[in-house]
């Protein structure tokens, strides 16, 4: 198609007004006026402009990002999974952490999406598909930009948990979360729908869509980068608190005293105190919290550099007079060479980023769910999932004994009534077992045999029971115990009892007094 539309350009470039001037991204075409014999010709690069940009073989190289997206991808799946299914103390699961994670997994959808969609990036030969003309370049494009949102904002509000709790000792409660909720989801909802009505998306390199160069810094980069300062700044302060209460905490290591007691004062005593109870206090944090600080700095330098080389090719795209006479060498060359982009590709240094800056911030935009894993992982998680396997196993192990279990002969203490039987179960009876003495009186006691090879009857039949001789349920007379012939005498001056006539006396008393 473009050996018909060439027109009276030179080849590579073809003619503007052969192509119709509706559908695609038409402001993202790469045209030029030229001065012909035949007058003034706007000519145009075919799309991609980025095939010509950078050398042969540059796309395919892009293409490694899409599947280290697709690995990381795998990789914070596999987190959240973890924080769902093993207990806190193997997780060490937390909302920040998590909501992190999902900005992050949203970023590398993205990626992921051209693998098997396999998008065409130009509407025709000189216009590339933007948002309103691929179904794809939207879904890349929002994902891309709410997944930047997200990625700052909750980086944000985990260095302010942090913040509060080191510097003002404050713990975050209820409010600091439902706060967290509507500020790290309802900012990048509308941030995106704002990107994308007023800048909207294209493929400018790559099979993803990114935002475009018009007003992108006032409504994309701007505010992100805001809130990564902000963000930078409060990492900055806390640094500092914690310095200081280091140095103040050697400081008053060794005790205050005065010039007339080897004593240390009550006031000095008092600051020492609190100053190493606010080191101790603040060490334990920083022990605690290190890995997410780590996580956090590593993503802003990362948002920091893509929004460099973003902004730079954001400047290289725009039709200034100064880019124009920067681009004469590079676009004589491709009209002397017959479109040879590799003999080229010297002059075109200083039009934009480099291969390896726009290769390392395709791999480094996919590779930032990767430091949530390194940072974020803990050893417990791998004994978490190891513990639980063996207790599914066990379990597993457990039920198939229960059921596959061969009694043989031998017959069970309890049995299962079969529905066609209205009957109600029987408790196991005592088997009684007599007991002789010398006197030879028998009484019997209650011995539950649980016998593996009793019978069903053994339990169910009726047991006479006899109660005990030496039973005192029941007045029994003295003489009836241990075979004696006559009662034993009992002396009530012994034991300082009083006597019948005393007892009956007071006992009458009492009840004259109570009547």
């Amino acid at each position: 198609m473009a050996s018909n539309n060439h027109g009276a350009c030179p080849i590579p470039f073809l003619q503007e007004s052969l192509f119709p001037l509706e559908g695609g991204f038409v402001e993202g075409r790469a045209c030029e006026p030229l001065e012909l014999p035949q007058g003034n010709v706007s000519c145009c690069l075919p799309c991609p402009q980025v095939e010509w940009r950078y050398k042969e073989g540059f796309m395919e190289k892009t293409h490694v990002a899409n599947w280290v997206a697709l690995a990381c991808f795998v990789a914070n799946a596999l987190m959240l999974i973890t924080y769902a299914v093993l207990p806190v103390k193997y997780s060490h699961r937390h909302y920040l952490s998590i909501c992190l994670i999902i900005g992050l997994m949203l970023m590398e959808l993205s990626f992921i999406i051209p693998l098997g969609a396999r998008p065409d990036q130009c509407h025709n030969a000189i216009t590339p598909n933007d948002m309103r003309s691929e179904i794809t370049c939207a879904f890349t494009s929002a994902l891309i930009l709410g997944g930047g949102w997200a990625t700052v904002l909750w980086s944000f509000a985990r260095t302010l948990s942090l913040h509060l709790q080191i510097c003002w000792d404050v713990v975050p409660g209820r409010k600091f979360f439902l706060s967290a909720m509507v500020f790290g989801w309802g900012i990048p909802v509308a941030g995106v729908a704002v990107a994308l009505a007023v800048t909207g998306s294209s493929y400018r390199f790559g099979d993803v869509c990114h935002i475009n160069h018009d007003y992108g810094l006032y409504n994309f980069w701007g505010p992100l980068m805001a809130f990564a300062a902000a963000t930078l700044i409060i990492h900055l302060a806390t640094l500092g608190y914690c310095i200081h209460v280091y140095v103040r905490s050697m400081l008053t290591n060794s005790p205050t005293t005065d010039n007339s007691s080897n004593l240390p004062s009550y006031s000095g005593s008092v600051r020492t105190l609190s100053a190493r109870q606010t080191y101790r206090r603040v060490k334990r944090l920083l022990l605690l919290q290190w890995r997410g600080v780590a996580v956090v700095l590593t993503i802003l330098g990362n948002v920091i550099f893509f929004t460099i080389i973003f902004l730079a090719l954001d400047s290289s795209a725009r039709k200034t007079p100064e880019n124009i006479k920067k681009s004469q060498p590079w676009l004589v060359c491709l009209a002397l060479s017959q479109g040879d982009k590799n003999k080229c590709a010297e002059k075109a240094t200083d039009l934009g980023p480099t291969e390896p800056a726009v290769m390392a911030v395709l791999v480094l935009l996919a590779l930032c769910g990767f430091w949530v894993v390194i940072f974020l992982g803990h050893v417990s998680m791998i004994t978490g999932w190891v513990e639980w396997i063996k207790e599914r196993r066990s379990l597993k192990k457990e039920f198939v004994s229960i059921d596959a279990r061969k009694m043989g002969t031998q017959s069970r203490a309890y049995e299962m009534l079969s529905a066609d039987r209205q009957h109600s179960i029987k408790s196991p009876e005592p088997l009684l077992s007599p007991i002789r003495h010398s006197d030879n009186s028998v009484y019997t006691t209650p011995e539950y045999a649980y016998l593996a090879d009793a019978s069903p009857d053994s339990f169910t039949r009726d047991a006479k029971y006899q109660s005990p001789l030496l039973s005192f349920s029941s007045p029994r007379p003295p003489s009836a115990m241990r075979g004696l012939s006559s009662p034993r005498e009992w002396d009530p001056r012994a034991t300082f009892a009083p006597s019948g006539t005393e007892g009956s006396n007071r006992y009458d008393n009492n009840r004259d007094w109570a009547s």
